[in-house]
């Protein structure tokens, strides 16, 4: 018999770790329990694979995903190892130990009747548990009704990019325009082999998106105009053609471009030329962008050519305390013994730097288990506190960048900040592992310090 919520529990497996585009449509059906018994040939077709060769690296990638040696891992699926089995064991220990324990978490309920907010899972703009950084919202939403206005977005995962980014959508939506939301994560790898074909997928998805049949061949002519050239007809030509408002675009984790040099250093100044055909084309005053990423771009952009210095920068900040508070009045944790509760919020924040995400966590953990607030604070920077697994992922990233992970290093066993080569300093900046003050570079927040200083 079919487990019970079987469908939803893959999906948030695959969310947990990580799996998007084709890898995510691969896995979900391969452990759909309706092909539990079905040999991979048959397989294949059903996720619409290229060829039974194709299906078959791509679920080699897949099982890397969940590797013993990554955060929370199968103990089972050794690193790089080969050969069958792979798909039964992990589909036993989905049925045996992921799902009893998804299934568990599902179950316990919020103290008091309050409603369950999937903490994994990006907030929804009109979410109750979405709290105002003020005056990010309110300058966002005046910025995008500008014609062919460009906010730039940037903060650590997990921060709120996604509930910014559709809240002003939202907004645009409301004024007349139409919006499209567009999630580079969402991209399989074979879209960036060429900056051609990438530049035809991200224009057939916005045409998908705005209920317009792609039509790219009409308007298309790589080999005579070059595919920048053929990118900006059909959307000059066609898109903004067919539409009586503005057009408002999203595009969330920019940072997938920055995996593939070659399309990035086409692609991200594409953007910025854009921008600027506002202030010379009236068409073009009709496309407002909302772009969205983690890290920095690493490649060589001219200061004429990049995106990133022109329009309006939003840099997401932490909770400040009063936010916070704001935050435990929805769960209800204030109402008793408030002196307690208001020195437990003052030494969580200190913690975790404001971080929403991991405030969430723990505010979930408290109205959700008996973990008291002195055990969850205690045991916070330990690999068996509510935040192992955040933890264990940053650790693992470190791994494989050496270089980061010696950074890290000595950071952490600073007390007063050290200087390191600007790159590094960006990058775990990026991660949100430090701050910069000046020219020193500190742990972002206690949470880290201690972490790291026992880890690396």
């Amino acid at each position: 018999m079919k487990p019970k919520g079987w469908d939803e529990f893959l999906k948030q497996i695959a969310h947990d770790y990580d799996l998007h585009g084709k890898l995510k449509e691969i896995f979900l059906v391969r452990f759909a329990y309706e092909n539990w018994r079905k040999p991979d040939k048959e397989v294949w077709e059903l996720a619409q694979a290229a060829s039974h060769e194709t299906y078959k690296k791509q679920m080699t990638e897949v099982y890397s995903y969940f590797a013993s040696d990554k955060p929370n891992g199968c103990p089972e699926i050794k690193p790089g190892s080969k050969g069958p089995g792979k798909f039964q064991i992990l589909r036993e220990w989905f049925k045996d130990i992921k799902y009893s324990e998804w299934k568990t978490a599902a179950s316990i309920p919020i103290n008091n009747g309050i409603p369950k907010i999937e903490v994994q899972m990006p907030l929804k703009w009109d979410s109750p548990v979405y709290i105002p950084r003020p005056p990010i919202e309110t300058d966002c939403c005046q910025e995008i009704l500008k014609p062919g206005a460009l906010i730039r977005i940037k903060a650590p995962e997990k921060m709120g990019k996604t509930s910014l980014i559709k809240l002003i959508l939202n907004h645009a939506d409301t004024y007349g325009c139409r919006s499209v939301y567009l999630n580079l994560r969402e991209a399989e790898g074979a879209m960036f082999t060429t900056l051609d074909k990438f530049l035809r997928w991200f224009c057939a998805n916005i045409s998908r998106e705005l209920g317009l049949k792609p039509m790219l061949d009409d308007y298309w002519d790589e080999e005579l105009f070059g595919s920048l050239v053929s990118c900006k007809t059909y959307f000059q030509g066609y898109l903004l053609e067919q539409l009586d408002t503005p057009l408002t675009l999203g595009l969330d984790n920019l940072d997938r471009v920055f995996e593939y040099p070659e399309i990035a250093q086409d692609f991200l100044p594409m953007l910025r030329y854009w921008h600027e055909e506002a202030n010379n084309s009236e068409i073009w005053q009709n496309l407002r962008l909302v772009i969205a990423n983690s890290t920095e771009v690493y490649i060589q952009l001219d200061a004429n050519q990049s995106p990133f210095n022109v329009g309006k920068q939003i840099k997401l900040p932490g909770f400040n305390l009063e936010q916070i508070q704001t935050l435990a009045s929805y769960y209800q944790l204030e109402k008793n013994d408030e002196p307690q509760m208001q020195e437990f919020l003052e030494t969580l924040n200190d913690m975790v730097g404001g971080h929403p995400y991991l405030i969430r966590l723990a505010f979930d953990a408290l109205c959700a288990t008996n973990l008291s607030k002195e055990q969850l604070l205690q045991e916070a920077p330990t690999q068996g506190g509510i935040y192992g697994f955040h933890l264990r992922r940053h650790w693992d990233n470190l791994q494989k960048q050496p270089e980061l992970a010696q950074g890290m290093k000595t950071v952490v066993n600073s007390h007063e900040g050290v200087q390191l080569e600007p790159t590094l300093a960006y990058k775990l900046e990026s991660m949100g592992l430090v701050s910069l003050e000046g020219d020193l570079v500190k742990p972002s927040c206690e949470l880290y310090q201690r972490y790291f200083s026992d880890n690396l």
